[in-house]
Protein backbone atom coordinates (compact mmCIF):
# COMPACT_ATOMS: atom_id res chain seq x y z
CA UNK A 1 0.00 0.00 0.00
CA UNK A 2 1.48 3.33 -1.10
CA UNK A 3 1.67 5.68 1.89
CA UNK A 4 1.59 8.84 -0.26
CA UNK A 5 -1.94 7.98 -1.39
CA UNK A 6 -3.24 6.80 1.97
CA UNK A 7 -1.79 9.43 4.35
CA UNK A 8 -3.98 12.26 2.95
CA UNK A 9 -7.05 10.06 3.58
CA UNK A 10 -5.89 9.37 7.13
CA UNK A 11 -5.25 13.09 7.59
CA UNK A 12 -8.83 13.87 6.55
CA UNK A 13 -10.25 11.15 8.80
CA UNK A 14 -8.39 12.29 11.91
CA UNK A 15 -9.11 15.93 11.12
CA UNK A 16 -12.85 15.20 11.02
CA UNK A 17 -12.64 13.06 14.18
CA UNK A 18 -10.94 15.87 16.07
CA UNK A 19 -13.24 18.55 14.66
CA UNK A 20 -16.16 16.54 16.06
CA UNK A 21 -14.41 16.16 19.39
CA UNK A 22 -13.42 19.84 19.46
CA UNK A 23 -16.95 21.07 18.67
CA UNK A 24 -18.24 20.00 22.08
CA UNK A 25 -15.30 21.32 24.17
CA UNK A 26 -16.56 24.90 24.68
CA UNK A 27 -20.17 23.72 25.10
CA UNK A 28 -19.86 20.96 27.72
CA UNK A 29 -19.37 23.27 30.76
CA UNK A 30 -22.53 25.27 29.97
CA UNK A 31 -24.57 22.21 28.99
CA UNK A 32 -23.52 20.38 32.16
CA UNK A 33 -24.44 23.41 34.27
CA UNK A 34 -27.85 23.46 32.59
CA UNK A 35 -28.56 19.90 33.75
CA UNK A 36 -27.42 20.70 37.28
CA UNK A 37 -23.69 19.91 37.45
CA UNK A 38 -21.55 21.58 40.11
CA UNK A 39 -17.95 22.65 39.28
CA UNK A 40 -16.68 19.48 40.99
CA UNK A 41 -19.08 17.31 38.99
CA UNK A 42 -17.97 19.08 35.81
CA UNK A 43 -14.37 18.19 36.63
CA UNK A 44 -15.39 14.57 37.15
CA UNK A 45 -17.33 14.62 33.88
CA UNK A 46 -14.22 15.75 32.01
CA UNK A 47 -11.95 13.35 33.90
CA UNK A 48 -14.06 10.21 33.44
CA UNK A 49 -13.51 10.39 29.67
CA UNK A 50 -9.73 10.34 30.04
CA UNK A 51 -9.98 7.58 32.65
CA UNK A 52 -11.98 5.38 30.26
CA UNK A 53 -9.36 6.00 27.58
CA UNK A 54 -6.61 5.12 30.05
CA UNK A 55 -8.02 1.65 30.71
CA UNK A 56 -9.28 0.82 27.22
CA UNK A 57 -6.69 2.18 24.74
CA UNK A 58 -4.23 -0.73 25.18
CA UNK A 59 -7.11 -3.20 24.65
CA UNK A 60 -8.11 -1.62 21.34
CA UNK A 61 -4.49 -1.50 20.21
CA UNK A 62 -4.12 -5.24 20.79
CA UNK A 63 -7.46 -5.97 19.12
CA UNK A 64 -6.30 -4.09 16.01
CA UNK A 65 -3.21 -6.33 15.91
CA UNK A 66 -5.54 -9.34 15.78
CA UNK A 67 -8.42 -8.34 13.51
CA UNK A 68 -7.00 -5.41 11.54
CA UNK A 69 -7.00 -1.62 11.84
CA UNK A 70 -10.07 -0.67 9.79
CA UNK A 71 -12.79 -2.42 11.86
CA UNK A 72 -11.34 -1.07 15.11
CA UNK A 73 -11.20 2.47 13.69
CA UNK A 74 -14.83 2.12 12.65
CA UNK A 75 -15.80 1.01 16.17
CA UNK A 76 -14.00 4.02 17.66
CA UNK A 77 -15.55 6.57 15.32
CA UNK A 78 -19.05 5.08 15.63
CA UNK A 79 -18.64 5.11 19.43
CA UNK A 80 -17.77 8.79 19.25
CA UNK A 81 -20.91 9.49 17.19
CA UNK A 82 -23.10 7.55 19.63
CA UNK A 83 -21.68 9.44 22.60
CA UNK A 84 -22.34 12.81 20.94
CA UNK A 85 -25.97 11.93 20.18
CA UNK A 86 -26.44 10.59 23.72
CA UNK A 87 -25.15 13.90 25.10
CA UNK A 88 -27.48 15.84 22.81
CA UNK A 89 -30.45 13.90 24.25
CA UNK A 90 -29.26 14.18 27.86
CA UNK A 91 -31.65 15.88 30.26
CA UNK A 92 -30.04 14.68 33.51
CA UNK A 93 -26.46 14.61 34.77
CA UNK A 94 -26.23 10.82 34.93
CA UNK A 95 -27.06 10.68 31.22
CA UNK A 96 -24.10 12.94 30.45
CA UNK A 97 -21.82 10.74 32.54
CA UNK A 98 -23.09 7.64 30.74
CA UNK A 99 -22.45 9.27 27.35
CA UNK A 100 -18.91 10.30 28.36
CA UNK A 101 -18.14 6.80 29.64
CA UNK A 102 -19.33 5.22 26.38
CA UNK A 103 -17.38 7.79 24.39
CA UNK A 104 -14.18 7.26 26.35
CA UNK A 105 -14.35 3.47 26.14
CA UNK A 106 -14.98 3.31 22.40
CA UNK A 107 -13.27 6.42 21.01
CA UNK A 108 -10.00 5.35 22.65
CA UNK A 109 -9.68 3.01 19.66
CA UNK A 110 -9.11 5.93 17.27
CA UNK A 111 -5.67 7.34 18.02
CA UNK A 112 -3.67 4.15 18.73
CA UNK A 113 -5.21 2.36 15.74
CA UNK A 114 -4.54 5.29 13.42
CA UNK A 115 -0.92 5.45 14.57
CA UNK A 116 -0.61 1.69 14.10
CA UNK A 117 -2.07 2.12 10.60
CA UNK A 118 0.62 4.71 9.82
CA UNK A 119 3.28 2.33 11.14
CA UNK A 120 1.91 -0.40 8.86
CA UNK A 121 2.10 1.65 5.66
CA UNK A 122 5.30 3.66 6.16
CA UNK A 123 8.93 2.71 5.97
CA UNK A 124 11.05 3.28 9.07
CA UNK A 125 12.63 6.25 7.31
CA UNK A 126 9.25 7.93 6.74
CA UNK A 127 7.57 6.79 9.97
CA UNK A 128 7.95 10.07 11.88
CA UNK A 129 6.71 12.05 8.88
CA UNK A 130 3.56 9.94 8.82
CA UNK A 131 3.03 10.31 12.57
CA UNK A 132 3.57 14.05 12.22
CA UNK A 133 0.85 14.29 9.57
CA UNK A 134 -1.60 12.63 11.98
CA UNK A 135 -0.47 15.03 14.72
CA UNK A 136 -1.07 17.98 12.38
CA UNK A 137 -4.58 16.72 11.58
CA UNK A 138 -5.30 16.39 15.30
CA UNK A 139 -4.04 19.90 16.02
CA UNK A 140 -5.99 21.52 13.20
CA UNK A 141 -9.14 19.68 14.26
CA UNK A 142 -8.78 21.15 17.74
CA UNK A 143 -8.44 24.62 16.21
CA UNK A 144 -11.55 24.53 14.02
CA UNK A 145 -13.76 22.32 16.23
CA UNK A 146 -14.16 24.68 19.21
CA UNK A 147 -14.77 27.63 16.87
CA UNK A 148 -17.63 25.74 15.20
CA UNK A 149 -19.02 24.63 18.56
CA UNK A 150 -18.95 28.13 19.97
CA UNK A 151 -20.66 29.54 16.88
CA UNK A 152 -23.59 27.07 16.85
CA UNK A 153 -24.04 27.08 20.63
CA UNK A 154 -25.48 30.60 20.35
CA UNK A 155 -28.72 29.22 18.89
CA UNK A 156 -28.91 26.07 21.03
CA UNK A 157 -26.64 24.22 23.44
CA UNK A 158 -27.83 20.90 21.99
CA UNK A 159 -27.04 21.78 18.38
CA UNK A 160 -23.22 21.41 18.58
CA UNK A 161 -23.64 17.84 19.85
CA UNK A 162 -25.87 16.96 16.88
CA UNK A 163 -23.34 18.52 14.50
CA UNK A 164 -20.47 16.62 16.15
CA UNK A 165 -22.47 13.37 15.91
CA UNK A 166 -23.27 13.97 12.24
CA UNK A 167 -19.61 14.77 11.52
CA UNK A 168 -18.55 11.51 13.19
CA UNK A 169 -21.13 9.51 11.21
CA UNK A 170 -19.81 11.05 8.00
CA UNK A 171 -16.29 10.06 9.04
CA UNK A 172 -17.47 6.51 9.81
CA UNK A 173 -18.82 6.09 6.27
CA UNK A 174 -15.66 7.66 4.85
CA UNK A 175 -13.60 4.95 6.58
CA UNK A 176 -16.05 2.24 5.52
CA UNK A 177 -16.07 3.19 1.84
CA UNK A 178 -12.63 4.66 1.10
CA UNK A 179 -10.06 3.36 3.59
CA UNK A 180 -8.39 0.02 2.86
CA UNK A 181 -7.08 -2.36 5.49
CA UNK A 182 -3.37 -1.89 6.24
CA UNK A 183 -2.63 -5.10 8.16
CA UNK A 184 -2.55 -8.20 5.92
CA UNK A 185 -4.40 -11.26 7.21
CA UNK A 186 -1.19 -13.28 7.41
CA UNK A 187 0.28 -10.75 9.88
CA UNK A 188 -2.73 -10.62 12.18
CA UNK A 189 -2.79 -12.47 15.45
CA UNK A 190 0.99 -12.74 15.69
CA UNK A 191 0.79 -11.72 19.35
CA UNK A 192 -2.08 -13.83 20.63
CA UNK A 193 -0.87 -13.88 24.22
CA UNK A 194 -2.19 -10.59 25.64
CA UNK A 195 0.21 -10.48 28.56
CA UNK A 196 3.19 -11.28 26.39
CA UNK A 197 2.17 -8.64 23.85
CA UNK A 198 1.78 -6.00 26.52
CA UNK A 199 5.06 -7.00 28.14
CA UNK A 200 6.91 -6.83 24.85
CA UNK A 201 5.62 -3.31 24.25
CA UNK A 202 6.81 -2.25 27.71
CA UNK A 203 10.05 -4.20 27.63
CA UNK A 204 13.59 -3.04 28.39
CA UNK A 205 14.56 0.48 27.46
CA UNK A 206 11.22 1.11 25.77
CA UNK A 207 9.53 1.33 29.17
CA UNK A 208 11.52 4.53 29.73
CA UNK A 209 10.02 6.09 26.59
CA UNK A 210 6.47 5.46 27.85
CA UNK A 211 7.30 7.21 31.13
CA UNK A 212 8.93 10.05 29.18
CA UNK A 213 5.67 10.56 27.26
CA UNK A 214 3.77 10.58 30.56
CA UNK A 215 5.94 13.46 31.82
CA UNK A 216 5.33 15.38 28.58
CA UNK A 217 1.56 14.81 28.75
CA UNK A 218 1.51 15.76 32.44
CA UNK A 219 3.27 19.08 31.86
CA UNK A 220 1.18 19.93 28.77
CA UNK A 221 -2.18 19.27 30.43
CA UNK A 222 -1.10 21.29 33.47
CA UNK A 223 -0.38 24.23 31.17
CA UNK A 224 -3.69 23.84 29.32
CA UNK A 225 -5.63 23.82 32.59
CA UNK A 226 -4.04 26.98 34.04
CA UNK A 227 -2.86 29.23 31.21
CA UNK A 228 -6.18 31.08 30.88
CA UNK A 229 -6.03 32.12 34.54
CA UNK A 230 -2.33 32.91 34.30
CA UNK A 231 -2.73 35.06 31.18
CA UNK A 232 -5.69 36.92 32.71
CA UNK A 233 -3.75 37.67 35.89
CA UNK A 234 -0.41 38.60 34.28
CA UNK A 235 -1.59 40.29 31.07
CA UNK A 236 -5.33 40.94 31.48
CA UNK A 237 -6.23 38.69 28.53
CA UNK A 238 -9.81 37.52 28.01
CA UNK A 239 -11.32 34.42 26.39
CA UNK A 240 -11.27 35.95 22.89
CA UNK A 241 -7.56 36.79 23.21
CA UNK A 242 -6.86 33.26 24.40
CA UNK A 243 -8.78 31.79 21.49
CA UNK A 244 -6.53 33.65 19.04
CA UNK A 245 -3.40 32.72 20.99
CA UNK A 246 -4.19 29.01 21.02
CA UNK A 247 -5.09 29.23 17.33
CA UNK A 248 -1.68 30.73 16.52
CA UNK A 249 0.05 28.07 18.60
CA UNK A 250 -2.01 25.34 16.94
CA UNK A 251 -1.14 26.45 13.42
CA UNK A 252 2.55 26.67 14.35
CA UNK A 253 2.52 23.19 15.86
CA UNK A 254 0.61 21.76 12.88
CA UNK A 255 3.11 23.31 10.45
CA UNK A 256 6.04 21.68 12.23
CA UNK A 257 4.27 18.32 12.55
CA UNK A 258 2.98 18.20 9.01
CA UNK A 259 5.88 19.78 7.18
CA UNK A 260 9.16 19.59 9.10
CA UNK A 261 9.22 16.42 11.19
CA UNK A 262 9.92 14.17 8.21
CA UNK A 263 12.88 16.27 7.09
CA UNK A 264 14.27 16.63 10.60
CA UNK A 265 14.08 12.92 11.44
CA UNK A 266 15.60 11.91 8.11
CA UNK A 267 18.54 14.20 8.77
CA UNK A 268 19.01 13.74 12.52
CA UNK A 269 16.89 10.75 13.63
CA UNK A 270 13.99 10.58 16.10
CA UNK A 271 16.26 10.73 19.15
CA UNK A 272 17.76 14.14 18.34
CA UNK A 273 14.35 15.56 17.42
CA UNK A 274 12.77 14.29 20.67
CA UNK A 275 15.57 15.81 22.73
CA UNK A 276 15.38 19.06 20.79
CA UNK A 277 11.62 19.18 21.30
CA UNK A 278 12.03 18.69 25.04
CA UNK A 279 14.63 21.50 25.26
CA UNK A 280 12.45 23.92 23.27
CA UNK A 281 9.43 23.01 25.44
CA UNK A 282 11.43 23.79 28.59
CA UNK A 283 12.50 27.14 27.09
CA UNK A 284 8.85 27.80 26.26
CA UNK A 285 7.79 27.12 29.85
CA UNK A 286 10.45 29.54 31.09
CA UNK A 287 9.41 32.25 28.64
CA UNK A 288 5.74 31.90 29.61
CA UNK A 289 6.72 33.14 33.07
CA UNK A 290 7.62 36.46 31.37
CA UNK A 291 4.26 36.96 29.63
CA UNK A 292 2.95 40.53 30.05
CA UNK A 293 0.76 41.20 26.98
CA UNK A 294 -0.98 39.54 24.01
CA UNK A 295 2.13 39.51 21.79
CA UNK A 296 4.44 37.89 24.32
CA UNK A 297 1.75 35.34 25.22
CA UNK A 298 1.29 34.39 21.55
CA UNK A 299 5.03 34.17 20.82
CA UNK A 300 6.06 32.32 23.97
CA UNK A 301 3.18 29.83 23.87
CA UNK A 302 3.92 29.15 20.20
CA UNK A 303 7.58 28.46 21.02
CA UNK A 304 6.39 25.93 23.59
CA UNK A 305 3.96 24.44 21.05
CA UNK A 306 6.68 24.05 18.40
CA UNK A 307 8.82 22.04 20.80
CA UNK A 308 6.02 20.00 22.30
CA UNK A 309 4.48 19.27 18.90
CA UNK A 310 7.39 17.19 17.59
CA UNK A 311 7.72 14.92 20.62
CA UNK A 312 4.62 12.68 20.39
CA UNK A 313 4.96 11.84 16.65
CA UNK A 314 8.64 10.97 17.09
CA UNK A 315 7.96 8.91 20.23
CA UNK A 316 5.22 7.02 18.34
CA UNK A 317 7.57 6.36 15.43
CA UNK A 318 10.37 5.21 17.71
CA UNK A 319 8.12 2.80 19.64
CA UNK A 320 6.65 1.21 16.51
CA UNK A 321 10.15 0.69 15.15
CA UNK A 322 11.58 -0.84 18.30
CA UNK A 323 8.67 -2.73 19.89
CA UNK A 324 8.20 -6.40 19.05
CA UNK A 325 4.75 -6.52 20.66
CA UNK A 326 2.80 -5.30 17.61
CA UNK A 327 2.21 -1.76 16.38
CA UNK A 328 -1.26 -1.61 17.91
CA UNK A 329 -0.09 -2.79 21.32
CA UNK A 330 2.69 -0.19 21.39
CA UNK A 331 0.52 2.73 20.28
CA UNK A 332 -2.36 1.65 22.53
CA UNK A 333 -0.11 1.58 25.57
CA UNK A 334 1.32 4.98 24.57
CA UNK A 335 -2.20 6.45 24.38
CA UNK A 336 -2.89 5.03 27.83
CA UNK A 337 0.16 6.81 29.30
CA UNK A 338 -0.92 9.98 27.50
CA UNK A 339 -4.40 9.73 29.06
CA UNK A 340 -2.87 9.08 32.48
CA UNK A 341 -0.98 12.37 32.19
CA UNK A 342 -4.15 14.17 31.15
CA UNK A 343 -6.00 12.84 34.20
CA UNK A 344 -3.39 13.96 36.73
CA UNK A 345 -2.11 17.10 34.97
CA UNK A 346 -5.12 19.46 35.31
CA UNK A 347 -5.77 19.01 39.06
CA UNK A 348 -2.02 19.07 39.76
CA UNK A 349 -1.62 22.22 37.69
CA UNK A 350 -4.58 23.84 39.42
CA UNK A 351 -3.19 23.00 42.85
CA UNK A 352 0.23 24.41 41.96
CA UNK A 353 -1.39 27.54 40.53
CA UNK A 354 -3.27 28.05 43.81
CA UNK A 355 0.09 28.11 45.62
CA UNK A 356 1.81 30.42 43.13
CA UNK A 357 0.66 31.47 39.64
CA UNK A 358 4.01 30.63 38.04
CA UNK A 359 4.46 27.26 39.74
CA UNK A 360 2.79 25.08 37.03
CA UNK A 361 5.33 26.37 34.48
CA UNK A 362 8.28 25.94 36.82
CA UNK A 363 7.01 22.37 37.30
CA UNK A 364 6.85 22.10 33.50
CA UNK A 365 10.53 23.02 33.27
CA UNK A 366 11.40 20.42 35.93
CA UNK A 367 9.33 17.72 34.18
CA UNK A 368 11.04 18.59 30.88
CA UNK A 369 14.43 18.17 32.53
CA UNK A 370 13.33 14.78 33.89
CA UNK A 371 12.11 13.78 30.41
CA UNK A 372 15.45 14.78 28.90
CA UNK A 373 17.32 12.74 31.50
CA UNK A 374 15.03 9.78 30.83
CA UNK A 375 15.97 9.86 27.16
CA UNK A 376 19.65 9.78 28.09
CA UNK A 377 18.91 6.72 30.26
CA UNK A 378 17.07 5.12 27.35
CA UNK A 379 20.04 5.67 25.05
CA UNK A 380 22.42 4.20 27.62
CA UNK A 381 20.20 1.15 28.09
CA UNK A 382 19.82 0.65 24.33
CA UNK A 383 23.57 0.71 23.81
CA UNK A 384 24.04 -1.96 26.48
CA UNK A 385 21.15 -4.16 25.22
CA UNK A 386 21.48 -6.46 22.17
CA UNK A 387 18.96 -5.41 19.51
CA UNK A 388 17.48 -8.89 19.29
CA UNK A 389 16.22 -8.64 22.88
CA UNK A 390 14.11 -5.56 22.28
Amino acid sequence: MESKKVLPILFLIMFLVMVGFGIIIPVIPFFAKEVGATPTELGLLMGVYSFMQLISAPFWGRVSDRIGRKPVMMIGILGLAISFFLMAFSSQLWMLFFARIIGGLLSSANMPTTMAYVADITSEEDRSKGMGIIGAATGLGFIFGPAIGGLFSKSSLNLPFYIAGASSLLTFFLVLIILKESLPKELRGEHKDKKLSMWRSFNGGLSIIFVLQWFISLSLSGLEATFAYFAAKRAGLDSIDLGYIFMIMGFGSAFVQGGLIGRLTKKYGEGIVIQGGIIISAIGFALILLVNNFTTAAIFLTIFGLGNGVIRPCVSALLTKKSSGGHGSATGLLSSFDSFGRIIGPPLGGWLFSISVGLPYIAGIILSIFAFILYQLYQTKEKSTPETSI
